[in-house]
């Protein structure tokens, strides 16, 4: 006769079957797989004190560190699958550094992998709080010496925007700055823009001398005809109005021109 693949039970004691070995080899399969998932999940304190941005951060300062490393601190833990720097490595390609992640919304965010609602306020709050402190408090005011002082004041966010938005930044005259107010958001032209609307804000604040800036969302800040226009009729009534229009600054993503060093629309 021929003999069954499973065995009964032997000499009193209990045995196993073929289908019963499978089935702990599988379930066993499943606990060696989590627990690697598991091993994947690590948080900033379960890394190497060397590779431990947190403490790179305490003795070496922010600066030395990767905007990963950065990245990896604001979101302290990374998710099934990856550890918290390679998560930080993976966004910042996803949506094409910081910047990128500065413009996306707090959908996109939620969206990604291994983000959700948590991550993504922490990721957005960090980002804000950067914007916030350039202008933190009077005694904290910018002064302005050049136009990449202007620049570096707006840029960071007047890069990302989608669509055209037309500022001036408030001086006194010391040229330090006292507030950036927004006169214009979406496509700009002469037909749009009011001479009025652009000083109602600078004779309000009393202010000495303004600047204006407006950006390019599509990231390229070349000048066109229709900017030199605007720029010399806004030129032309600060003159008569006693206050000094310094310059034109178009914005554009990581570059900008600035109207006056290239002589357009100032005389």
């Amino acid at each position: 006769m021929k003999k069954s693949a499973s065995y009964g039970r032997q000499n009193g004691l209990p045995t196993r079957t073929v289908a019963d070995s499978r089935a702990a080899g599988s379930e066993q399969h499943k606990l060696d797989t989590h627990d690697a998932e598991i091993d994947y999940r690590l948080m900033i304190r379960d890394l190497p004190v060397d590779l431990r941005p947190r403490e790179r951060l305490i003795f070496a300062g922010p600066a030395a560190l990767s905007n990963a490393e950065l990245l990896a601190i604001i979101l302290r833990v990374g998710g099934r699958g990856e550890n918290v720097i390679r998560m930080a490595e993976r966004l910042l390609s996803q949506f094409d550094g910081v910047a990128g992640l500065a413009q996306a919304s707090f959908d996109e965010l939620c969206d990604a992998h291994g983000m959700g609602e948590a991550k993504a306020a922490q990721v957005k709050a960090a980002l804000e709080l950067g914007k916030r402190m350039l202008l933190a408090s009077p005694q904290e005011r910018p002064q302005v010496r050049s136009p990449t002082d202007v620049a570096n004041l707006l840029m960071m966010e007047m890069g990302l925007l989608e669509q055209e938005q037309l500022r001036i930044v408030l001086l006194d005259t010391k040229n330090f700055v006292l507030r950036v107010h927004t006169v214009y958001s979406g496509s700009l032209n002469t037909a749009v823009i009011r001479v009025g609307e652009v000083f109602r804000e600078a004779i309000r604040a009393n202010c000495a001398a303004f600047i204006l800036a407006h950006n390019h969302p599509s990231g390229d800040p070349t000048p066109s005809p229709e900017d030199v226009r605007v720029t010399e009729a806004i030129v032309e009534a600060g003159a008569l109005l006693d206050i000094r229009v310094l310059d034109h600054l178009i914005i554009g993503r990581n570059r900008f021109v600035s109207l006056k060093e290239r002589g357009l629309g100032f005389k």
